[in-house]
C-alpha cells in the first residue's frame, strides 16, 4: 500500500504522525492534504531516511540541492562531498543528475550516504546507456525506458523526475510560438530530439501508465517535470509552457487515481510580475498539487550571481503558494558546480526559504527571527553566530574585525545605536 494509498483510507502511518510533529501541524490536517494531493512524502518503500520532509500545502517549504558528474567532470568523491556540504546546510532533498562516470555506482553511494530523500532524472541514464549500446544518445525505446526506471526504483529512488508533458502538442506550440531560447531542459530537449527524429509520441507520455506501475509498486513520488520551462525571462508564461502544464495537470490526476504522489516542476526564468501568476496557474491546472520551482530566476544577466537571482524569485514563488524550491548556484549557465557553489546555493536557497515561510506563516518560522533580534539587541554575538544561516562565516567575519568595545562592531564602535538608545531609554 502506497502513502497516497493509506491517507486516503484514512489510515495515519507513523510516517505521517512524524511528519505532523516536525512541521507543528495536526496529524488530521496533514493526513487530508496528503489524501488530496496537496501534500507529498517521497519516500521509496524500500529505503529508510533520517530525515523524510513533507512537502506541499500548510509546511514549511523544502529546498532540493542537485548534484551528479557532467561529461567533462565525473569523479565521484568530488560529487559525494557536494552531497556532504548540502546536507550540512540544510537540504531538504538531493537529486543525482549524473551523466559521467558509473551513474550506477555513484547512485549507490548518494543513497547510502544521503539521509534525505533522492530523486534522479531518468532519461539521463536512459540516454547515456543509449549511447554507450548504440553510439547514440536518442537510440532508445520504450523497454529501455521502463527498464531503467524499474531499476532505479528497485535501488532506492524515491522521486523521478519525468518529462511526460513534452508532447507532440506542446512541442506544436513551440513550433508555432518560437522562442528566444527554445528549451533548455536537458531531459525536455533529449526528448523533444527523439520524438522529432522517430515522429513518435513522448513514450513517457504515452505509456504513462506502464511508468505509473513501476512509481506505484515502489512508492517512488513522481515530479512530473517543465521540459519546456522557459530559458529567459523574454520566454516566460509563453503557450508552450501553458499547454506543458495543462497536459502536465492531466497526468497528476491520473497519478493521483493510481495511488501514486505527485508534485509539479515549474519555471525557470519568469520576471517579478509573472511569477505570482505562473504560482496560481499550476495549483489551478494541477489541482493544487505541490509545486517545485527552479529558482524562478527573475534576470537572464546575472551570470556568476544566479543564486541570488534565482533567490530573489524563490522567495516570491514560495510567498504565493509554490512548496519546494531547487537551489541554483553561481555556477548555473557557466560550469559545473563546485563545492563552494553548492553552498553558495544552499545558503541562499535556505534564505529565501525562510524569507516566505514568514510570509506564509508558517508554524515557528517567524520565531527564529525573533531569537536572533533579541540576541543583536543584547549584542550576544555567540547567539546571534549560533542562530545564523552559515554560522561558519558568521563567526570567521566577527572575529576578523574585532572592535575596541567587546559589545560592539566594528561598523558603528562607539556610536552603536542600540546601545545609544539602551542607555538613553531606560
Amino acid at each position: 500500500m502506497t502513502l497516497l494509498e493509506s491517507a486516503k483510507k484514512q489510515i495515519l502511518t507513523p510516517l505521517m504522525k512524524r511528519i505532523a510533529k516536525e512541521e507543528a501541524v495536526p496529524a488530521a490536517q496533514l493526513l487530508k492534504h496528503i489524501a488530496e494531493g496537496k501534500v507529498v512524502i517521497p519516500l521509496n518503500k524500500n529505503r529508510r531516511i533520517k530525515k523524510p520532509c513533507g512537502i506541499g500545502l500548510g509546511l514549511r517549504t523544502k529546498i532540493n540541492a542537485n548534484i551528479g558528474t557532467s561529461t567533462d567532470k565525473s569523479q565521484m568523491h568530488y560529487e559525494l562531498k557536494k552531497l556532504d556540504v548540502a546536507l550540512e546546510f540544510g537540504a531538504d532533498a538531493v537529486m543525482d543528475l549524473s551523466v559521467g562516470g558509473n551513474l550506477k555506482l555513484i547512485r549507490k553511494e548518494i543513497l547510502k550516504r544521503s539521509n534525505v530523500a533522492v530523486g534522479t532524472v531518468p532519461i539521463y541514464e536512459i540516454a547515456v546507456e543509449a549511447n554507450k549500446k548504440n553510439d547514440d544518445f536518442l537510440k532508445f525505446n520504450t523497454s529501455d525506458i521502463l527498464q531503467i526506471l524499474e531499476s532505479q526504483a528497485k535501488e532506492g529512488v524515491d522521486f523521478f523526475t519525468v518529462h511526460a508533458g513534452v508532447t507532440k502538442k506542446s512541442l506544436g506550440e513551440l513550433k508555432k510560438h518560437r522562442r528566444t531560447i527554445d528549451i533548455v531542459s536537458r531531459g525536455g530537449a533529449i526528448l523533444a530530439a527523439w520524438m522529432i527524429q522517430s515522429r513518435k509520441e513522448n513514450p513517457f507520455y504515452e505509456d504513462f501508465d506502464k511508468v505509473l506501475d513501476i512509481a506505484y509498486k515502489y512508492d517512488v513520488t513522481l515530479s512530473l517535470g517543465d521540459g519546456l520551462r522557459p530559458g529567459s525571462i523574454l520566454d516566460a508564461t509563453d503557450k508552450a509552457q501553458i499547454s506543458e502544464l495543462k497536459i502536465l495537470g492531466e497526468l497528476a490526476t491520473r497519478a493521483k487515481k493510481r495511488n501514486v504522489q505527485v508534485m509539479i516542476e515549474g519555471p525557470g526564468h519568469v520576471p517579478l510580475d509573472q511569477i505570482k501568476k505562473n504560482v496560481q496557474l499550476e495549483k489551478k491546472f494541477c489541482h493544487q498539487a505541490p509545486f517545485y520551482v527552479l529558482g524562478p530566476l527573475v534576470t537572464d544577466v546575472a551570470a556568476g550571481y544566479d543564486h541570488i537571482s534565482a533567490a530573489i524569485g524563490g522567495a516570491l514563488a514560495a510567498s504565493f503558494g509554490a512548496d519546494f524550491l531547487c537551489y541554483v548556484t553561481p555556477a548555473e549557465h557557466l560550469r559545473h558546480p563546485s563545492i563552494e557553489d553548492v553552498k553558495e546555493g544552499m545558503v541562499a536557497s535556505r534564505i529565501s526559504a525562510h524569507a516566505a515561510d514568514i510570509v506564509k506563516n508558517v508554524k515557528n518560522a517567524i520565531d527564529w527571527d525573533r531569537k536572533i533580534s533579541l540576541a543583536r539587541k543584547k549584542r550576544d554575538w555567540k547567539e546571534q553566530i549560533k542562530l545564523s544561516i552559515d554560522k561558519n562565516k558568521a563567526k570567521v567575519y566577527r572575529a576578523s574585525s574585532k572592535p575596541h568595545s567587546f559589545d560592539v562592531c566594528t561598523m558603528c564602535g562607539k556610536y552603536c545605536s542600540i546601545k545609544l538608545m539602551e542607555r538613553c531609554m531606560h
